[in-house]
């Protein structure tokens, strides 16, 4: 979050993020208004590993949360009524979060295919290098590859099969997720205040402008340059980090799907433009992108089910509490760490929906550009075996943390490789085809 240099020769983690405090606290304070809407611990996260806080609402009407979802700010300090929508008979009904969310997914679908079709069908543009900036160009990829490498090597090695154009924008993409994380997740999240939020989604604005801060950004800002990559998805991934500065509990899975699609859906969304959709693909272009945001959702609700215990240390709780009250448990019982018969049926149904999810996001991958599949299709296969782990572990995830071990890890890299060999026109019928 501050300077090239920093970034790229900077071998003090705490130096870097206090660099990025210094940046947030001495920028000038913007009026946010102007601007949409918009964890572990160490420096950096892999990619869509986050969990939030969610705080209690005596109204689900007004919320400032939905409020910005997939729009603008009113101008206003005051929340949106977003949530709601006038029915044929003049009534006001409360959209659910995942029907607020699938319009987001509608919206980002019709942007894309009106950028495509002004392009001419080209998912790339052409580069324009000024002078001298194409090799400081390369060197801000090269280094947001290096991360992505050291952070992430499965996920990594899956990119090295993409287009160069394709796997450098995709580490762009990673790394911005990474530094905006850190703001309430790092070392040094307890000096983030929402103010330093608003400042940092001033900075993005200014990215998509083709005014970028330091070298990373500069990578990111080429990349939405010629990717048809909207902002949006970027608002709403910061939106999800305001949440995590005041939530701690999750009132319902409406609450829970709201913010896993702030802090993980997004990251689909912001990725199929540039994974592309392959040529042959018969699905409806929304439904690719509901598919990639399931997958978000899908890894989310994992983490959050893998790191029950971690989090009740620190004392908080991500799983819905209505749903836990159902089953005859409360947060008392979560902080008391026991794997009672109670909990393990709690569970069961905690991952049976995680795994529907998983089984949405698998309709998707196979819709995407031939190259763009298997880094997909591995992230996918793993994140779900987590599952089959916290099962094996007898879902105790209070003391023991359910983790895939390396040698199911090298298995299924060649399964994965081998599911992305599957063309969307050798799968008849496709269940995302046109209609």
């Amino acid at each position: 979050m501050t300077v090239a240099l920093f970034w790229v020769g900077s071998a003090n983690p705490s130096t870097e993020v206090s660099n990025c405090l210094r940046f947030l606290d001495s920028v000038k304070v913007l009026d946010t208004t102007k601007f949409g809407n918009s964890r572990d611990r160490s420096l950096f996260f892999k990619l869509g590993e986050k969990k939030g806080r969610k705080q209690k609402w005596k109204s689900c009407s007004v919320n400032p949360d939905l409020g910005y979802l997939g729009g603008r700010s009113n101008g206003s300090k005051l929340p949106v009524i977003s949530s709601m929508v006038a029915s044929h008979a003049g009534e006001m009904a409360v959209l659910s979060s995942e029907e607020m969310v699938y319009n987001v997914v509608l919206k980002q679908a019709a942007l894309v295919k009106k950028e495509l079709k002004s392009r001419g069908d080209l998912d790339v543009k052409p580069d324009v290098v000024l002078p001298g900036t194409l090799s400081l160009l390369s060197e801000a990829y090269d280094r947001c590859g290096e991360v992505c490498a050291e952070y992430a090597k499965t996920f990594y090695l899956g990119t090295l099969l993409m287009t160069p154009e394709r796997r450098r924008a995709i580490w762009a993409i990673y790394v911005w997720c990474r530094r905006t994380d850190e703001l309430v997740d790092g070392p040094n999240a307890s000096h983030i205040t929402p103010t330093a939020l608003d400042r940092w989604e001033a900075r993005l604005e200014d990215l998509f402008q083709g005014r970028p801060f330091d070298m990373m950004d500069a990578a990111l800002a080429d990349t939405v340059g010629k990717f048809p990559v909207d902002i949006q998805p970027f608002k709403d991934m910061i939106q999800g980090m305001r949440m995590d500065l005041r939530k701690s509990r999750y009132q319902n899975f409406d609450e829970l799907y709201l913010y896993c699609y702030y802090v993980a859906g997004t990251v689909g969304l912001m990725s199929v433009p540039v994974m592309g959709i392959a040529p042959e693909s018969q699905a409806s272009t929304e439904s690719v992108y509901n598919a990639a945001l399931a997958l978000g959702i899908a890894n989310q609700l994992t983490n959050i089910l893998r790191d029950v215990g971690e989090d009740a240390r620190r004392g908080r709780v991500y799983l819905p509490q209505d749903e836990l009250a159902q089953a005859g448990l409360s947060d008392d019982d979560i902080f008391a760490g026991k794997v009672t018969d109670k909990w393990r049926n709690f569970m069961k149904n905690q991952i049976k929906r995680a795994r529907m999810f998983f089984d949405e996001a698998e309709k998707g991958v196979t819709e995407l550009s031939a190259a763009s599949r298997w880094p997909v299709w591995a992230s996918l296969l793993l994140y779900r075996q987590i599952l089959d782990e916290i099962e094996a572990n007898d879902y105790n995830s209070f003391t023991k943390r359910a983790y895939v071990r390396k040698a199911k890890k090298i298995v299924a890299l060649p399964v994965a490789y081998a599911k992305s060999l599957i063309s969307p026109s050798s799968r008849v019928p496709s269940p995302l085809a046109k209609t």
